[in-house]
């Protein structure tokens, strides 16, 4: 796959459809704009999947992993066999991901595309590997750019694996918070300071050497400005296959649901490449990862929950899934003046 071979993403703006959706919801029995955001969701929602009557069929949540060589310097609080024993973790249905998705029926899937570590068969696991991680990013490019087209097709093939018109994308991958902000830095031209955050805990002198190093990494790919060679001087490999994933739902007008800063580090490179994917995109949740709210705000995103959470792995995704059940069930079901027989505003 070429660059050139990636899709291109249609606008869904002013559209016949949403100016009807628009009259229904106005008409629903109460007073005007009294739904707030859940009618803008339901609007959204309508539009992505083209009817006036949408139906959230099938969910999946994907949970990119993949592991980083950058953490080798010390980036993380955690070490890097964390990657892979939180990947079984979630196969064996203990993760927080684990728990929130088998309460709201959703659909749970590992995606390989990187980690260090053989993993064994299993039917919620596709095998996608592209390489045992990524290199280390301070001394050259995270990935070639023939793996990150790779790790790119990997994401587009999970999506087409997975039936469905909604998918949530999370992530697992020691050291990824850093590869986010690095990519947040450079798309932004934001100073790292503002970028980067604790990510799983990472404070004191260990945060300041953190910051040295992510700083380390901005300076040795400074001429590095195009959103696909950013990716890959800098991103990892689940970012890389997040943001195929992100254009082939976007491709299939499916719903995507971004969880936090990691996955909204790959909407924002699918984003510089094909703007329209923003269409597609329910953002659940403000992170407490310092570097999200900026990035939600170069995205011009306004987040469903702001809960406090750090976690990643589609867990903000997961808990903002019953107001998008909500939202579809409110355009579908909820009655208009005419069809109650209740009396309109007044003028």
């Amino acid at each position: 796959m070429t660059q050139a071979s990636l899709p291109v993403i249609d606008d869904l703006s002013q559209t016949e459809l949403a100016v009807r959706i628009g009259h229904l919801l106005d008409n629903k029995t109460k007073p005007l704009r009294s739904l707030g955001r859940l009618e803008d969701l339901a609007s959204q929602l309508g539009c992505i999947l083209g009817t006036a009557e949408p139906v959230l069929e099938q969910p999946h949540c994907l949970i990119f992993a993949a592991d980083h060589g950058l953490a080798r310097q010390g980036v993380s609080a955690f070490p890097s066999d964390v990657t892979w024993q939180m990947v079984h973790n979630m196969l064996a249905g203990g993760a927080a991901i684990s728990v929130l998705t088998r309460q709201h029926g959703i659909a749970l899937k590992l995606v390989d595309c990187g980690v260090a570590h053989a993993l064994p068969a299993h039917a919620d696991l596709f095998d996608f590997k592209v390489a045992q991680g990524t290199a280390d990013a301070s001394e050259g490019p995270a990935m070639t750019r023939e793996q990150c087209l790779a790790a790119i097709e990997a994401g587009r093939e999970a999506v087409r694996a997975c039936p469905g018109n909604a998918i949530l994308l999370g992530e697992m991958g020691i050291g990824n918070t850093s590869a986010a902000a690095l990519l947040l830095a450079r798309l932004t031209d934001q100073p790292i300071a503002v970028c980067a955050g604790a990510g799983t805990g990472v404070v004191g002198e260990a945060f300041a050497r953190k910051l040295q190093v992510l700083q380390k990494v901005l300076d040795r790919h400074a001429k590095v400005r195009e959103p696909l060679e950013v990716l890959a001087c800098m991103g990892g490999l689940e970012i890389a296959a997040m943001v195929g994933a992100t254009l082939e739902a976007a491709l299939q007008r499916r719903v995507i649901v971004v969880d936090g800063f990691v996955t909204g580090a790959a909407v924002l490179v699918a984003a510089r490449m094909q703007p329209h994917v923003l269409q597609r995109c329910v953002f659940s949740h403000l992170s407490h990862e310092q570097g999200h709210r900026l990035m939600l705000q170069a995205l011009d995103a306004k987040p469903l929950l702001q809960m406090d959470m750090r976690l990643g792995e589609a867990s903000g995704a997961a808990l903002a899934w019953p107001l998008l059940e909500s939202a579809c069930r409110i355009l579908r079901e909820m009655a208009s003046f005419d069809s109650a027989q209740v009396s309109g505003q007044s003028a």
